[in-house]
Protein backbone atom coordinates (compact mmCIF):
# COMPACT_ATOMS: atom_id res chain seq x y z
CA UNK A 1 0.00 0.00 0.00
CA UNK A 2 1.31 3.69 -0.97
CA UNK A 3 0.69 6.26 0.66
CA UNK A 4 0.70 9.76 -1.05
CA UNK A 5 0.37 13.20 0.71
CA UNK A 6 0.78 16.82 -0.74
CA UNK A 7 1.02 20.17 1.25
CA UNK A 8 -0.73 22.78 -0.82
CA UNK A 9 -1.03 26.47 0.52
CA UNK A 10 -4.83 27.95 -0.11
CA UNK A 11 -3.48 29.98 -3.44
CA UNK A 12 -2.14 26.64 -5.12
CA UNK A 13 -5.12 25.07 -4.64
CA UNK A 14 -7.21 27.48 -6.02
CA UNK A 15 -5.04 27.65 -9.20
CA UNK A 16 -5.46 24.33 -9.61
CA UNK A 17 -8.77 23.98 -9.98
CA UNK A 18 -8.80 26.85 -12.11
CA UNK A 19 -6.25 25.24 -13.99
CA UNK A 20 -8.55 21.97 -14.50
CA UNK A 21 -11.35 24.04 -15.23
CA UNK A 22 -9.82 25.48 -17.93
CA UNK A 23 -8.69 22.30 -19.22
CA UNK A 24 -11.75 20.78 -18.79
CA UNK A 25 -13.33 23.91 -21.06
CA UNK A 26 -11.07 23.65 -23.45
CA UNK A 27 -11.61 19.55 -24.33
CA UNK A 28 -15.26 20.12 -24.39
CA UNK A 29 -14.91 22.88 -26.82
CA UNK A 30 -12.39 21.70 -28.97
CA UNK A 31 -14.98 17.85 -28.93
CA UNK A 32 -18.07 19.31 -29.59
CA UNK A 33 -16.66 21.80 -32.74
CA UNK A 34 -14.76 18.64 -34.07
CA UNK A 35 -18.26 17.13 -33.77
CA UNK A 36 -19.98 19.51 -36.08
CA UNK A 37 -17.49 19.66 -38.80
CA UNK A 38 -16.50 15.87 -39.08
CA UNK A 39 -20.66 15.30 -39.09
CA UNK A 40 -21.18 18.51 -41.40
CA UNK A 41 -24.23 19.11 -39.58
CA UNK A 42 -26.17 21.76 -39.89
CA UNK A 43 -26.39 23.98 -36.25
CA UNK A 44 -29.03 26.60 -35.86
CA UNK A 45 -30.66 27.63 -33.00
CA UNK A 46 -34.93 27.95 -33.04
CA UNK A 47 -35.81 29.01 -29.87
CA UNK A 48 -38.82 31.64 -32.14
CA UNK A 49 -40.39 31.62 -35.29
CA UNK A 50 -38.41 34.59 -36.57
CA UNK A 51 -35.19 31.59 -35.91
CA UNK A 52 -36.73 28.69 -37.29
CA UNK A 53 -37.71 31.25 -40.41
CA UNK A 54 -33.81 32.20 -40.67
CA UNK A 55 -32.49 29.17 -40.41
CA UNK A 56 -34.34 27.45 -43.67
CA UNK A 57 -33.64 30.84 -45.33
CA UNK A 58 -30.34 30.45 -44.97
CA UNK A 59 -30.06 27.18 -46.74
CA UNK A 60 -31.72 28.88 -49.79
CA UNK A 61 -35.60 28.27 -49.69
CA UNK A 62 -38.17 30.97 -49.79
CA UNK A 63 -41.20 29.72 -46.80
CA UNK A 64 -44.16 31.36 -45.86
CA UNK A 65 -43.25 33.20 -42.60
CA UNK A 66 -45.97 31.27 -40.73
CA UNK A 67 -45.86 27.95 -40.16
CA UNK A 68 -48.99 25.77 -41.05
CA UNK A 69 -48.47 23.44 -38.81
CA UNK A 70 -47.02 23.15 -35.09
CA UNK A 71 -47.08 20.00 -33.51
CA UNK A 72 -45.64 17.94 -30.43
CA UNK A 73 -43.85 14.50 -31.20
CA UNK A 74 -41.95 12.35 -28.79
CA UNK A 75 -39.31 10.50 -30.20
CA UNK A 76 -39.58 6.70 -29.38
CA UNK A 77 -37.14 4.38 -27.74
CA UNK A 78 -37.35 1.77 -30.15
CA UNK A 79 -37.52 3.36 -33.88
CA UNK A 80 -40.44 1.23 -36.28
CA UNK A 81 -38.68 0.57 -39.97
CA UNK A 82 -40.32 3.77 -41.27
CA UNK A 83 -39.02 5.93 -37.94
CA UNK A 84 -35.06 4.14 -39.07
CA UNK A 85 -35.58 4.96 -42.69
CA UNK A 86 -36.50 8.75 -41.27
CA UNK A 87 -33.35 8.51 -39.25
CA UNK A 88 -31.11 7.97 -41.97
CA UNK A 89 -32.01 10.89 -43.93
CA UNK A 90 -31.33 12.86 -40.78
CA UNK A 91 -28.14 11.10 -40.18
CA UNK A 92 -27.01 11.55 -43.59
CA UNK A 93 -27.61 15.22 -43.00
CA UNK A 94 -25.44 15.34 -39.52
CA UNK A 95 -28.54 14.73 -37.67
CA UNK A 96 -29.28 11.95 -35.28
CA UNK A 97 -32.50 11.08 -33.54
CA UNK A 98 -31.74 8.15 -31.58
CA UNK A 99 -30.02 10.97 -29.04
CA UNK A 100 -33.16 12.16 -28.52
CA UNK A 101 -35.10 8.63 -27.96
CA UNK A 102 -38.12 9.62 -25.40
CA UNK A 103 -37.70 12.94 -25.49
CA UNK A 104 -40.70 15.38 -26.48
CA UNK A 105 -39.46 17.91 -29.37
CA UNK A 106 -42.03 20.21 -31.67
CA UNK A 107 -42.50 19.96 -35.27
CA UNK A 108 -43.13 23.03 -37.15
CA UNK A 109 -43.85 22.56 -40.91
CA UNK A 110 -43.74 25.60 -43.56
CA UNK A 111 -45.04 26.19 -47.02
CA UNK A 112 -41.96 26.08 -49.48
CA UNK A 113 -42.71 28.35 -52.27
CA UNK A 114 -39.80 28.18 -54.21
CA UNK A 115 -38.77 24.29 -55.16
CA UNK A 116 -37.40 23.72 -58.42
CA UNK A 117 -39.81 22.12 -61.21
CA UNK A 118 -42.44 21.78 -58.76
CA UNK A 119 -45.92 22.61 -58.84
CA UNK A 120 -47.55 21.16 -55.96
CA UNK A 121 -47.56 21.81 -52.22
CA UNK A 122 -43.90 21.10 -50.76
CA UNK A 123 -43.62 21.41 -46.87
CA UNK A 124 -40.51 22.48 -44.97
CA UNK A 125 -40.49 20.10 -41.79
CA UNK A 126 -37.82 21.36 -38.51
CA UNK A 127 -37.66 19.27 -35.44
CA UNK A 128 -37.14 21.50 -32.33
CA UNK A 129 -35.81 20.60 -28.84
CA UNK A 130 -35.09 22.41 -26.44
CA UNK A 131 -34.62 25.72 -28.81
CA UNK A 132 -32.51 23.90 -31.08
CA UNK A 133 -32.77 22.47 -34.51
CA UNK A 134 -32.28 18.59 -34.45
CA UNK A 135 -33.95 17.12 -37.15
CA UNK A 136 -35.84 18.25 -40.59
CA UNK A 137 -37.00 17.40 -44.03
CA UNK A 138 -38.34 18.99 -47.78
CA UNK A 139 -41.34 17.06 -48.57
CA UNK A 140 -44.18 16.89 -51.55
CA UNK A 141 -47.89 16.26 -50.38
CA UNK A 142 -48.51 14.86 -53.91
CA UNK A 143 -49.26 11.21 -54.53
CA UNK A 144 -45.98 10.58 -55.83
CA UNK A 145 -44.30 12.69 -54.00
CA UNK A 146 -40.77 12.83 -52.60
CA UNK A 147 -38.94 13.49 -49.26
CA UNK A 148 -35.42 14.92 -49.00
CA UNK A 149 -32.87 16.53 -46.50
CA UNK A 150 -32.84 20.11 -46.03
CA UNK A 151 -30.41 21.32 -48.29
CA UNK A 152 -31.20 22.95 -51.80
CA UNK A 153 -31.24 21.02 -54.65
CA UNK A 154 -28.57 22.01 -57.49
Amino acid sequence: MFIFTAKFSKGKAVALVLLLGALLCCIILLAGGKNVQSAGAFSAVARDNEQRVEFLESLGWKIEREPLEEQTVVIPYKFSEVYAQYNELQLAQGFDLTKYAGCEATRYSYEVTNYPGEEGAVVADVIVYRGRVIAGDIQSAAFDGFMQGLAFPD
